[in-house]
């Protein structure tokens, strides 16, 4: 299963869809270079993303500004051709067809920079890991973490 387009679509899925999900979204739009589409949203979704998230991720080049955490809902999971849950569990809609991968990756909510770029870094690894195995032969940018 793919988007309409025939590209493959992603959607990452955590709670607050401020933090975790907002980074693997923008991670991958930047890398898959129009190839993928991936989307974010959050099973109960917060106000703003997390403003340090957003911090790290304009100082890494990645603009933000379009981020608003979404409510995730079924349809949304249904047009994907894979689901990455980051710590919504068992709250995340359910849809036969659909393959689910769990990503047990930290909150940055809260973090210092730090911390904050710890999971930057442990997502950079899996996206461009994803991406690669979605779309073979897509080749990707140099790393955004190897600009900082």
């Amino acid at each position: 299963m793919s988007g309409a387009s025939g590209v493959p679509q992603v959607v990452f899925a955590c709670v607050r869809n401020g933090g975790r999900s907002v980074i693997s979204r923008v991670l991958s739009e930047h890398y898959a270079q129009g190839r993928v589409v991936a989307l974010s949203a959050g099973t109960q979704p917060g106000e703003r993303i997390h403003p340090e998230v957003a911090e790290v991720l304009e100082r890494l080049g990645l603009d933000t500004s379009a981020e608003r955490p979404e409510l995730l809902t079924r349809e949304t999971v249904a047009a994907s051709t894979v689901a990455i849950t980051l710590g919504c569990g068992e709250e995340c809609p359910w849809v036969p067809g659909v393959r689910y991968v769990d990503w047990p990756v930290a909150d940055p909510g809260g973090q210092d920079e730090a911390g904050v770029r710890a999971v930057v870094a442990d997502l950079d690894v899996r996206v461009r890991a994803l991406l690669v195995e979605l779309v073979p032969d897509l080749v990707l940018p140099p790393s955004v973490l190897d600009r900082a």
